[in-house]
């Protein structure tokens, strides 16, 4: 069985000390976004995330019958969601519509580009 080992000849500590420099003044940013990343990871939230981007905005009950999925479920999604910002809601009448928020929507906008067009994956 072939092992790789590595042998460092000389640490660069002026890179070593800009790179965790860099990391520590971005740590809030990246805290939020992988946040909204393992959010958007599951794929029934993808698929409704996609489907608010697409569709502008839906009634959890539009979003059962499209992923055949069940109310409580959809719910539970969109409550996940709808607790960290990744999206909105407003009440029309007795019916709760539901929206990406603005502040993520260009984000989710270029990954939904990489689904619609396959080969930049």
């Amino acid at each position: 069985m072939k092992t790789n080992s590595y042998v460092r000849v000389l640490a660069d500590e002026n890179q070593i000390s800009q790179c965790k420099a860099d990391l520590a003044s971005i740590e809030e940013e990246v805290v939020s976004l992988t946040s909204l990343l393992s959010l958007a990871g599951n794929e029934v939230r993808f698929k409704i995330l996609y489907l608010l981007h697409r569709e502008g905005q839906m009634c959890p009950c539009d979003l059962s019958d499209v992923l055949e999925m069940t109310m409580p479920a959809i719910s539970q999604h969109l409550r996940k969601m709808k607790d960290k910002d990744l999206i909105k809601s407003k009440k029309v009448g007795q019916t709760i519509f539901y929206s990406i928020s603005q502040e993520h929507n260009s984000l989710l906008e270029n990954l939904f580009n990489r689904v619609l067009q396959p080969s930049i994956l």
